[in-house]
């Protein structure tokens, strides 16, 4: 069977040391800079030495999360934290920037790159891209499903999430909480706007009202891991850098047994499993979910493992019926059904007398106003917690032993990597009691304070022999010491070149008027005030339109399978993967932040960038002009006027009628935003219109304005404003 990597999230030193102990292959995380969990609490420079160190003597890899978008001003500070990590003996770092994949890969030749989910890894178009600027692995984004995954026949290792959180919107394309707070989540930033209450309205009714809309459950993929085990999938993924230990301990072990084939009672399993974390569990896209079976609209938090009812309340105690097979303990953490819980301090028995555990019937102090029926679930296992606290791993080594007299002691250990011979005093006849093979073994084996554990033990001796047990303890000392050195010291070798550019002395800077359209109507204004270039979404209204007038653009749908399949003679591309192409202009959803992305993107073939509508106007000018001094002219745009789209979804999760532009969502702060379904993917559009001075921008490139449901607008009235 093919040998897969299970990968396991560290948000601190103590999660990390869970993951290990408890059987994971590789761990990710971050530093305090450049991660896409940047409220975790993350590693320190000296820490994440410390966890180098740490892992590798356990035999097992840590990758590091560089996976945000990097500013120009950031450049230099990523390059020296990237070039820390290589010198200490990272395996490999998980980037999403493009610019800073292709830097990384010309100037660290010998540093493994890995492709971040967040940059939207969901056709077999990027990961031929990826394959041919040498990165070694793609993390898919969660909305593939397994046989598409099996269908890109591109020579990269795959990796997909088999458990945990899931983002409702494609991962690298979400830029609500940017709109609406400043917060990007292509940042590490992310403010959960996903978790939060939206009512859903249509021609001014209200279909729902303040429900999670766009909460999903978590991803759970256990009773179906025999088909990933089955898979051409290279590394199984977990989420949960903001998950504490506990989780991830329990999960660590819990998908180890089952790459193992160790028999475990799952139904037991997942019992203790929704104690830990449970939004309520779903297969994902992974397994072609649906949108029902994808969404908890209920709850976006913690529901807990259901165990019992309030059967009765009086003034100072709850009274609980436990549900079969299900008990409640001391120190446990519960939650009624009106959101109200706390932590079990006492417990009591029918008899009023405390006791520590009970599965029947039990009383609580009663804190909190609860009602008679209310459901009562576990969300602390208080027990489960003490199982996890004092982990072990071993390596297993090996030592083999030639003791003959009028020879050297030699004794040498392997752990079947590295080995190391160290010799004693000549072994000489016994005067009294001689040594015996049992003496070397326990000996040998006193390994309790080290990470190791001796499976075999090869023994060549004379019969009647002394050797000093103080000898054998202090050989065995130094060649544990030495294993411990070479296994926490492995790395590659630091390679670092210098990178040379080319500089563009030819291009012609364009300084179009550019408007992108919705309708029909638009186009034909579009068309009549004579703007310079016309992006068209609709593929109808751009074959209707494309010989009449040879300024329209096809903007290609996000996050489709194939994209090639939908180029036109020209297109505007909003997903990486298709190049070398000239007549592709680039999409505001490339999310070019930093001078590189846009210089490696223009050596690929692209004619013209949009800049990121995350880059505030002084960093818009700034990149401007950092462009021209380091690289030359070149074609670039900025987004000025109209709504960015703030999420792209899989599926119809809000059961909207096609292509119906009728319907918007509501937040708790009365904000508007347009969302449609148009038969495979949900967009949802910020509340407002952007609206960008771009007087000091005319002449430096060229300016796109995006209309939605405009009537009647006048171009010039909206440049002026």
């Amino acid at each position: 069977m093919k040998k897969h990597e299970l990968l396991v999230p560290a948000g601190n030193m103590e999660c990390l040391k869970q993951a290990v102990f408890n059987g994971c292959d590789a761990v990710y995380l971050a530093c305090k800079s450049f991660g896409a969990r940047k409220f975790a609490i993350n590693f320190t420079n000296e820490e994440i030495v410390e966890a180098i160190h740490f892992c590798h003597l356990y035999g097992v890899k840590i990758y590091v999360t560089m996976n945000t978008l990097v500013k120009n001003s950031e450049v230099t500070s990523f390059l020296a934290q990237v070039d820390f990590l290589h010198k200490n003996g990272v395996d490999a770092l998980i980037v999403q920037d493009f610019g800073m994949i292709c830097l990384l890969r010309e100037k660290y030749p010998n540093l493994e790159i890995h492709a971040s989910t967040q940059a939207n890894i969901s056709s077999l178009e990027v990961c031929q891209l990826y394959h041919d600027l040498g990165v070694k692995r793609v993390v898919f984004a969660r909305e593939l499903s397994l046989d598409e995954i099996e269908a890109i026949d591109v020579d990269i290792e795959k990796e997909v999430f088999i458990h945990g959180a899931l983002c409702i919107s494609y991962s690298g394309c979400c830029l609500m909480s940017s709109m609406l707070g400043g917060r990007s989540g292509n940042r590490g930033e992310c403010a959960g706007v996903c978790r939060m209450p939206f009512s859903l309205e249509k021609c001014g009714k209200i279909l729902k009202r303040n429900e999670y809309l766009l909460s999903t459950k978590e991803l759970n993929t256990s009773l179906n891991f025999d088909k990933l085990l089955n898979s051409d999938i290279c590394s199984f993924k977990i989420e949960g850098r903001m998950k504490s230990p506990l989780y991830v301990g329990f999960i660590t072990r819990f998908y180890r047994r089952l790459m193992d084939g160790i028999p475990i009672n799952m139904e037991e399993e997942i019992k203790k499993l929704k104690t830990v974390f449970n939004r309520g569990f779903t297969f994902g896209r992974l397994f072609r979910a649906n949108d029902l079976e994808f969404m908890n609209t209920n709850s976006p938090n913690h529901i807990g493992l259901p165990i019992g009812k309030v059967v009765d309340v009086s003034k100072r105690k709850i009274k609980v019926q436990l549900f079969p097979e299900c008990s409640l303990n001391q120190y446990d953490g519960i939650r009624f059904q009106n959101g109200d819980g706390f932590i079990v301090n006492r417990l009591y028995d029918k008899n009023n007398l405390l006791i520590s555990s009970s599965s029947d019937i039990c009383f609580l102090d009663n804190n909190f106003p609860v009602q008679i029926g209310n459901t009562v679930s576990k969300t602390y296992d208080y027990l489960l917690e003490k199982e996890f606290k004092n982990g072990f791993r071993a390596v297993n080594v090996t030592f083999s032993v030639i003791a003959l007299v009028g020879e050297r002691l030699c004794i040498e250990i392997s752990d079947g990597k590295f080995n190391f011979l160290e010799y004693g005093n000549i072994v000489v006849k016994a005067d009294n009691r001689p040594i015996t093979r049992e003496d070397i073994e326990n000996h040998l084996n006193r390994l309790g304070n080290t990470p190791f554990s001796c499976t075999h033990f090869s023994i060549n001796m004379d019969y009647d022999i002394f050797i000093s047990l103080r000898e054998l303890n202090e050989l065995r000392r130094k060649l544990v010491d030495k294993l411990i050195d070479v296994r926490k010291s492995f790395k590659k070798e630091y390679v670092v070149r210098k990178v040379s550019f080319e500089k563009n002395t030819n291009n012609r800077i364009e300084s179009d008027i550019i408007c992108s359209v919705f309708t029909e109507e638009q186009l034909k204004k579009c068309i009549c005030d004579g703007v310079d270039k016309i992006y068209v979404a609709n593929n109808d209204l751009y074959e209707k339109y494309k010989n009449r007038d040879e300024r329209l653009y096809y903007i290609i749908p996000r996050c489709q399978f194939h994209p090639t399949n939908l180029l036109k003679e020209k297109s505007v591309l909003a997903d990486y993967g298709i190049y070398h192409n000239k007549n592709i202009r680039g999409h505001y959803g490339l999310n070019v932040t930093n001078i590189y992305t846009a210089y490696y993107l223009q050596k690929i073939g692209f004619s013209s960038i949009c800049l990121s509508v995350e880059l505030t106007s002084e960093e818009l000018q700034e990149f401007l002009e950092s462009y021209k001094r380091k690289f030359g002219d070149g074609n670039f745009e900025i987004f000025a006027y109209g709504r960015v789209e703030n999420m792209i979804i899989k599926g119809n999760i809000l059961n909207l009628e096609k292509n119906n532009y009728n319907y918007v969502l509501i937040d708790s702060r009365k904000r508007r935003f347009p969302v449609y379904y148009d038969g495979v993917l949900t967009h949802i559009l910020n509340w407002e219109d952007k609206n960008l001075s771009i007087k000091s921008f005319l002449g430096k490139c060229s300016i796109q304005l995006s209309l939605f449901d405009e009537v009647d607008f006048d171009i010039n009235k909206i440049i002026n404003r």
